[in-house]
């Protein structure tokens, strides 16, 4: 049922008409759940109930669910119990005493247990235990990415709207075996794998969790400590379903998550999934729409080669040549020759006077970030140049 008006109803959601029109509807056909396309507020969740005398669930609290029925790991099931507590602790309302609604939150009883005050003081306190729960590892996660970044090894972030196709195109990445549905939200909790470039260099590629059109609040703040992960990474791939009618919608949803977790300056390659749904003029029509964008299907396995090829370009993956005059006697000189062993492919080393003169074929990221690491030692031990 689709009602167009100005603004809702602050009562009922619903104007007179259309709430009456439900309510025979809802009788005549034995309805015994509603669900409203929509975050309700706690008054119109309990007018709504009143009137239609079944249960109400509106967009938030259908999406909660889903997101508990996924959660596997144990910050998975803290964050969604965070979120589904948050969402409870203002919709708690009485009939006298006892409550009349205390369902569906993990961590809680059923209706009636206890008195209002004790059940929203006792939520609150385990909202409290969870927060500093996650804080915990939200922190764990931090120091991890620090390691990770001292490594100099990239981490790539699938994004992308829910049934996108992400965790497919992990699998693709990284040949692993992770759980792969064609249903909302199966990923919750954050993948992080290994992939080797043909070069042999590796990079990281992390799976989150799907985003969708007006996300919930309490989801952003509960899965923050997961979307952390995605500001962080060096690089995202957006992952769009290709076939889906709505396709720049879901985008936009996408981008504007992005900016709510303060992901969108990091270098992002769109990825259009699921290709071979799509006929071949479409798909001509696709490309030449979106040149930078990368037009691809994880499932039959297409482009993996192709994208691989644009992530390196996008990291600045790519080798240079790189020419190092240094003093091996010196300590930065030690430097120098140890980290162009160990991260380059050297074509010449020669000792002359005293001084070793190397050429080496080194990747361009990781050069800039050693010269900034090195950028006080004294010319006369360490000079290196790229051509």
């Amino acid at each position: 049922m689709i009602q167009e008006r100005p603004r809702p109803d602050p009562a009922t959601f619903l104007g007179r008409g259309k709430l009456q029109e439900l309510v025979a509807a809802c009788d005549e056909q034995r309805i015994d759940l509603a669900v409203f396309d929509h975050e309700l507020t706690p008054t119109q969740l309990r007018h709504l109930e009143e009137a239609l005398r079944l249960r109400v669930i509106d967009r938030t609290q259908l999406i909660l669910d889903i997101f508990a029925k996924r959660a596997r790991t144990r910050e998975g099931q803290s964050q969604v119990e965070l979120a589904q507590l948050q969402y409870l602790l203002p919709r708690l309302t009485g009939h006298g005493t006892e409550l009349s609604r205390l369902g569906g939150g993990i961590g809680t009883r059923g209706p009636g247990e206890t008195k209002l005050e004790t059940d929203r003081r006792r939520i609150r306190r385990r909202i409290a235990t969870i927060a500093a729960g996650i804080k915990d590892i939200r922190e764990r996660r931090a120091r991890l990415r620090e390691r990770r970044q001292k490594s100099d090894v990239p981490t790539v972030a699938l994004v992308g709207y829910t049934n996108a196709g992400k965790t497919t195109l992990f699998n693709l990445l990284t040949g692993e075996g992770a759980e792969a549905s064609d249903a909302l939200f199966v990923t919750l909790d954050p993948l992080l794998r290994k992939v080797k470039l043909p070069d042999r260099r590796e990079l990281l590629v992390s799976d989150t969790v799907g985003f969708i059109d007006r996300l919930p609040h309490t989801l952003v703040a509960a899965f923050r400590g997961t979307l952390e992960e995605v500001r962080d990474a060096d690089a995202l791939l957006h992952v769009i379903d290709a076939s889906a009618e709505d396709r720049d919608r879901r985008v936009a949803a996408v981008r504007t998550v992005l900016n709510d977790v303060g992901a969108n300056e990091v270098p992002c390659i769109e990825v259009y999934n699921k290709a071979d749904k799509l006929g071949a003029e479409e798909r001509r029509r696709l490309a030449a729409a979106s040149p930078d964008a990368a037009v691809i299907s994880a499932l039959r396995g297409q482009g993996r080669t192709a994208l691989l090829e644009r992530v390196v370009g996008t990291l600045g993956l790519g080798t240079s040549r790189v020419t190092l005059r240094c003093d091996p006697d010196s300590e930065a000189g030690r430097r120098g020759m140890t980290w162009v062993y160990r991260h380059g492919r050297v074509v010449r080393h020669v000792n002359r006077a005293g001084r070793a003169h190397i050429d080496a074929d080194v990747p361009r990221r990781e050069f800039a970030a050693f010269c900034k690491k090195m950028s006080d030692a004294p010319r006369t031990a360490l000079s290196m140049r790229s051509a």
